[in-house]
């Protein structure tokens, strides 16, 4: 049943009439940006907006920001590309205007960076299978690499000035999180060379230490081990170890070995921070309140990275972001954790149960949201995964108790199918690149 928008809710919280004419102005103004003056268009183009507010939008009351949303979604679904670019660039500089006029934290949320990642991709011609496919086909694969790594790195490069910001402020320690292989290890030595440059020392604390021994966590039916919550690490020895570094103490860090899953006996780190360092940590759960909850959150400074990939499929869905991040992770256990990726796709269930209940709701908590996806990635995950899908499928394609881990390998495998695969070698992918932890 549809419903009247008659009020929405300002930035500042206050309740406001709903405008309609506002929504029609936004959009002839972004269009006239790029030369496009027609105001019959820009009001169907509204009309569009509201009706999705009336009829799919679960609230009564949208935010301002949720209708910019929605606009945006409207212009891309479309046709209009380019008058949708044109209006988040004007979002993006009343953004900065309040920035300057406010401190605290970023208010976006991952899928307003997953329309800027969409936009860069129609800008370099990547944004369907079929296209990601041409480049493959037609040798230009390798600048498209160049193009995304350039993209990254300017990205890290803003990410060091964030953090470079947030120590004038007195911020301590840097936690670098996002759900499982988002590139977190290759983020925080990136941004730490950057910061080294600059003379801000960093010093890293690698949770993964933290781990408990195997041996004292429950087993399931199938033998496996839930190792995706933040339980799994010894919580109170983390925060009490950050509270003594940044009271200018000495800590032992464990060893961890993951191919054992013990840590190794009488084998620890001696760690210290001077007062002009500050302690930096990639981890799922950096956001996690019980993770650092010794430290005061003025003393913290947030990043949340996760791939927004945007690709859309043959049947026009969008690939979906867990799946890519699940390829990844098969390649990753292969070579590091000495997992089959057939028992990673089995394993999943628990990494998105983790996700959805100890990552995702700590979003709020990042100062800074970055999208790691590299549009050139599944051509060279094919490559590395292909050969091994379909056993993987047929492992549990006759098992009942095992569907959710069917649907999840049939639906990557089909994916994988789609894609043009890159046999040229790894060698177009730089030595520091992120996909150098995914790759074989």
């Amino acid at each position: 049943m549809s419903k009247k928008i008659t009020h929405i809710y300002k930035r500042d919280g206050s309740l406001v009439p709903f405008e309609k004419d506002k929504v029609t102005r936004a959009i002839y103004k972004a269009a006239a940006e790029i030369g496009g003056h027609d105001l019959e268009l820009s009001q169907s183009l509204s009309d569009k907006v509201v009706a999705i507010l009336e009829n799919d939008f679960p609230k009564e009351i949208p935010s301002v920001e949720e209708i910019q949303d929605i606009v945006e979604r409207v212009l891309i679904t479309e046709g209009h590309d380019r008058t949708s670019k044109a209006f988040s660039a004007y979002r993006q500089k009343r953004k900065e205007l309040r920035d300057k006029r406010h401190s605290g934290k970023v208010s976006h949320l991952p899928y307003k960076n997953a329309w800027e990642t969409l936009w860069w991709n129609i800008d370099h011609s990547c944004e369907t299978v079929e296209k990601l496919n041409a480049h493959v086909k037609n040798g230009t694969f390798p600048k498209l690499v160049s193009a995304s790594e350039r993209r990254y790195s300017e990205e890290i490069s803003n990410i060091a000035l964030a953090v470079e910001e947030a120590k004038k402020r007195g911020v301590k320690v840097v936690l670098i999180a996002g759900p499982s292989s988002s590139g977190k290890t290759t983020t925080t030595d990136r941004v730490g060379k950057i910061l080294g440059k600059r003379d801000i020392e960093l010093m890293k604390l690698n949770v993964d230490n933290y781990f408990y021994d195997k041996d004292q966590h429950l087993h399931d039916k199938y033998g496996d081990i839930d190792w995706e919550g933040p339980e799994a690490l010894e919580l109170p020895l983390i925060n009490e170890h950050l509270k003594d570094l940044v009271e200018g103490k000495t800590i032992h860090v464990p060893r961890y070995d993951f191919k054992t899953g013990t840590r190794i006996k009488d084998q620890t780190d001696e760690l210290s921070v001077r007062s002009d360092q500050m302690i930096l940590i990639d981890s799922h759960y950096g956001l996690y309140d019980k993770l650092t909850e010794n430290v005061p959150s003025g003393f913290k400074f947030g990043i949340y990275l996760e791939p927004l990939t945007q690709l859309k499929r043959l049947n026009g869905d969008f690939v979906e972001w867990t799946d890519v991040r699940m390829l990844r992770r098969m390649i990753r256990d292969l070579l590091h954790r000495e997992f089959d990726p057939t028992k990673t796709v089995g394993h999943w269930h628990y990494v998105r149960r983790g996700e959805l209940k100890n990552i995702i709701p700590y979003i709020e908590n990042a100062n800074y949201i970055f999208d790691t996806s590299m549009a050139y990635e599944l051509p060279l995950l094919k490559h590395c995964l292909f050969a091994f899908m379909p056993s993987t499928v047929e492992a549990y394609k006759n098992d009942p108790e095992r569907q959710d881990a069917y649907v999840r390998a049939k639906r990557v495998y089909r994916l994988l199918n789609e894609i043009e695969e890159w046999t040229g070698g790894d060698s177009v992918v730089p030595h520091n690149s992120i996909m150098r932890e995914f790759i074989v």
